[in-house]
Protein backbone atom coordinates (compact mmCIF):
# COMPACT_ATOMS: atom_id res chain seq x y z
CA UNK A 1 0.00 0.00 0.00
CA UNK A 2 1.05 3.70 -1.17
CA UNK A 3 0.15 6.22 1.29
CA UNK A 4 1.47 8.58 -1.08
CA UNK A 5 -0.98 7.34 -3.66
CA UNK A 6 -3.87 7.38 -1.59
CA UNK A 7 -3.14 10.97 -0.37
CA UNK A 8 -2.59 11.77 -4.34
CA UNK A 9 -6.32 10.44 -5.18
CA UNK A 10 -7.82 12.40 -2.05
CA UNK A 11 -6.28 15.16 -3.35
CA UNK A 12 -7.57 14.69 -6.92
CA UNK A 13 -10.87 14.21 -5.40
CA UNK A 14 -10.72 17.46 -3.34
CA UNK A 15 -9.94 19.62 -6.78
CA UNK A 16 -12.74 17.02 -8.62
CA UNK A 17 -15.38 18.35 -5.94
CA UNK A 18 -14.97 21.71 -7.14
CA UNK A 19 -15.90 21.64 -10.47
CA UNK A 20 -19.61 23.74 -10.95
CA UNK A 21 -21.39 21.03 -12.31
CA UNK A 22 -22.37 17.69 -10.89
CA UNK A 23 -21.26 16.01 -13.87
CA UNK A 24 -17.86 17.96 -14.49
CA UNK A 25 -17.18 17.19 -10.74
CA UNK A 26 -18.12 13.32 -11.80
CA UNK A 27 -16.23 12.75 -14.86
CA UNK A 28 -12.90 14.58 -12.96
CA UNK A 29 -13.14 12.03 -10.21
CA UNK A 30 -13.81 9.20 -13.33
CA UNK A 31 -10.65 10.44 -14.81
CA UNK A 32 -8.32 10.63 -11.71
CA UNK A 33 -9.58 7.08 -10.36
CA UNK A 34 -8.68 5.43 -13.75
CA UNK A 35 -5.63 7.47 -14.18
CA UNK A 36 -4.18 6.05 -10.49
CA UNK A 37 -5.71 2.75 -10.53
CA UNK A 38 -4.24 2.02 -14.20
CA UNK A 39 -0.85 3.10 -12.85
CA UNK A 40 -0.73 -0.08 -11.26
CA UNK A 41 0.03 0.90 -7.54
CA UNK A 42 -1.17 -0.96 -4.84
CA UNK A 43 -2.95 1.79 -2.48
CA UNK A 44 -5.61 0.31 -0.77
CA UNK A 45 -4.40 -1.78 2.57
CA UNK A 46 -4.50 -5.27 1.37
CA UNK A 47 -6.86 -5.97 4.91
CA UNK A 48 -9.44 -4.10 2.66
CA UNK A 49 -9.15 -6.30 -0.10
CA UNK A 50 -10.76 -9.26 1.92
CA UNK A 51 -13.96 -10.57 0.64
CA UNK A 52 -16.82 -11.91 3.19
CA UNK A 53 -19.16 -14.81 3.21
CA UNK A 54 -22.15 -14.43 1.98
CA UNK A 55 -22.00 -10.89 0.67
CA UNK A 56 -20.08 -8.55 -0.49
CA UNK A 57 -17.62 -5.84 1.34
CA UNK A 58 -17.92 -2.49 2.21
CA UNK A 59 -14.98 -0.36 3.67
CA UNK A 60 -14.66 3.34 4.07
CA UNK A 61 -11.74 4.13 2.82
CA UNK A 62 -11.82 7.90 3.23
CA UNK A 63 -14.94 10.73 4.22
CA UNK A 64 -13.74 14.14 3.09
CA UNK A 65 -14.23 15.99 6.27
CA UNK A 66 -16.24 18.87 4.75
CA UNK A 67 -19.35 15.94 3.66
CA UNK A 68 -18.55 16.48 0.13
CA UNK A 69 -17.58 13.09 -0.73
CA UNK A 70 -16.90 9.69 0.71
CA UNK A 71 -14.51 7.12 -0.65
CA UNK A 72 -15.66 3.54 -0.32
CA UNK A 73 -13.58 -0.17 -1.01
CA UNK A 74 -15.98 -3.04 -1.84
CA UNK A 75 -14.79 -6.34 -2.50
CA UNK A 76 -16.77 -8.99 -4.05
CA UNK A 77 -16.19 -13.06 -3.45
CA UNK A 78 -16.82 -15.38 -6.67
CA UNK A 79 -20.67 -14.76 -7.42
CA UNK A 80 -21.29 -11.81 -5.32
CA UNK A 81 -23.91 -9.11 -6.19
CA UNK A 82 -25.84 -6.65 -5.57
CA UNK A 83 -29.99 -6.36 -6.51
CA UNK A 84 -31.06 -3.68 -8.75
CA UNK A 85 -30.67 -0.60 -6.51
CA UNK A 86 -30.42 3.33 -6.45
CA UNK A 87 -27.47 5.25 -4.74
CA UNK A 88 -29.98 7.69 -2.24
CA UNK A 89 -29.95 10.14 -5.10
CA UNK A 90 -26.72 11.07 -4.88
CA UNK A 91 -23.70 10.76 -7.29
CA UNK A 92 -21.41 8.27 -7.69
CA UNK A 93 -18.42 7.01 -9.34
CA UNK A 94 -17.15 3.74 -9.35
CA UNK A 95 -14.08 2.19 -10.54
CA UNK A 96 -12.83 -1.29 -10.62
CA UNK A 97 -9.45 -1.43 -8.59
CA UNK A 98 -9.19 -5.79 -8.95
CA UNK A 99 -10.90 -8.15 -10.98
CA UNK A 100 -13.86 -7.94 -13.42
CA UNK A 101 -17.30 -6.53 -12.38
CA UNK A 102 -20.30 -6.56 -14.21
CA UNK A 103 -22.19 -3.87 -14.14
CA UNK A 104 -25.72 -3.56 -15.40
CA UNK A 105 -27.98 -0.11 -15.88
CA UNK A 106 -31.60 0.42 -16.05
CA UNK A 107 -34.23 3.07 -16.51
CA UNK A 108 -36.89 3.22 -14.37
CA UNK A 109 -39.72 4.06 -16.69
CA UNK A 110 -43.11 4.22 -14.49
CA UNK A 111 -44.16 3.55 -10.88
CA UNK A 112 -47.45 2.80 -10.11
CA UNK A 113 -48.83 2.30 -6.36
CA UNK A 114 -45.60 0.94 -4.89
CA UNK A 115 -44.51 -0.83 -8.15
CA UNK A 116 -41.50 -0.10 -10.03
CA UNK A 117 -41.02 -0.87 -14.06
CA UNK A 118 -37.68 -0.73 -15.22
CA UNK A 119 -36.05 -1.56 -18.81
CA UNK A 120 -32.65 -3.29 -18.81
CA UNK A 121 -30.35 -0.92 -20.69
CA UNK A 122 -26.86 -1.05 -20.91
CA UNK A 123 -25.03 -4.26 -19.98
CA UNK A 124 -20.61 -3.90 -19.51
CA UNK A 125 -18.23 -5.76 -17.92
CA UNK A 126 -15.26 -3.44 -16.72
CA UNK A 127 -11.47 -4.51 -15.50
CA UNK A 128 -8.87 -2.83 -13.90
CA UNK A 129 -8.90 1.01 -14.03
CA UNK A 130 -12.55 1.25 -15.87
CA UNK A 131 -14.97 3.76 -14.75
CA UNK A 132 -18.77 4.52 -14.84
CA UNK A 133 -20.29 8.00 -13.35
CA UNK A 134 -24.11 7.22 -12.13
CA UNK A 135 -25.62 10.90 -12.07
CA UNK A 136 -29.33 11.08 -10.82
CA UNK A 137 -31.82 10.08 -12.32
CA UNK A 138 -29.47 7.76 -14.06
CA UNK A 139 -28.23 5.63 -11.27
CA UNK A 140 -30.27 2.40 -11.13
CA UNK A 141 -28.17 -0.45 -11.05
CA UNK A 142 -26.74 -3.73 -10.38
CA UNK A 143 -23.08 -5.02 -10.04
CA UNK A 144 -21.82 -8.38 -9.89
CA UNK A 145 -18.34 -10.48 -9.91
CA UNK A 146 -19.19 -13.11 -12.59
CA UNK A 147 -15.83 -14.63 -11.95
CA UNK A 148 -14.06 -17.22 -9.87
CA UNK A 149 -11.66 -14.85 -8.07
CA UNK A 150 -12.49 -11.38 -5.84
CA UNK A 151 -12.77 -8.38 -7.39
CA UNK A 152 -12.37 -5.11 -5.50
CA UNK A 153 -14.21 -1.61 -6.76
CA UNK A 154 -13.70 1.70 -5.29
CA UNK A 155 -16.56 3.99 -4.69
CA UNK A 156 -16.43 7.91 -4.83
CA UNK A 157 -20.12 8.93 -3.54
CA UNK A 158 -21.45 12.86 -3.36
CA UNK A 159 -21.44 12.53 0.60
CA UNK A 160 -21.73 9.86 3.05
CA UNK A 161 -24.51 6.66 1.32
CA UNK A 162 -25.71 5.97 4.09
CA UNK A 163 -29.12 4.04 3.25
CA UNK A 164 -30.26 3.14 -0.79
CA UNK A 165 -33.22 1.85 -2.09
CA UNK A 166 -33.28 -2.12 -3.67
CA UNK A 167 -35.47 -3.58 -5.95
CA UNK A 168 -36.78 -7.01 -6.08
CA UNK A 169 -38.26 -8.02 -9.04
CA UNK A 170 -42.16 -9.61 -8.55
CA UNK A 171 -43.31 -10.49 -12.65
CA UNK A 172 -41.92 -9.04 -16.13
CA UNK A 173 -40.04 -5.74 -15.60
CA UNK A 174 -42.16 -5.00 -12.41
CA UNK A 175 -40.04 -4.76 -9.42
CA UNK A 176 -41.18 -3.90 -5.14
CA UNK A 177 -38.89 -1.08 -3.45
CA UNK A 178 -37.02 -2.23 -0.47
CA UNK A 179 -35.48 0.26 2.05
CA UNK A 180 -32.03 -0.55 3.24
CA UNK A 181 -29.97 1.10 5.81
CA UNK A 182 -26.39 0.83 4.95
CA UNK A 183 -22.97 -0.20 7.22
CA UNK A 184 -19.45 -0.98 6.77
CA UNK A 185 -17.89 -4.23 7.16
CA UNK A 186 -15.11 -4.54 9.27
Amino acid sequence: MTDTTVSELIHSLDEAVEKVTTEGCCYAIKDSLEQIVRSGKDFVDPAMLKPVEGRYARRLLHRDPAGRYSVLVMVWGPGQGTPLHDHAHMWCVECVYRGRIKVVSYDLKEQNEGQYRFSRELEVFAGPGEAGALIPPFEYHTLENSQDEPSATIHVYGGDMTWCDAFYQEHDDWYRLEHRELSFTP
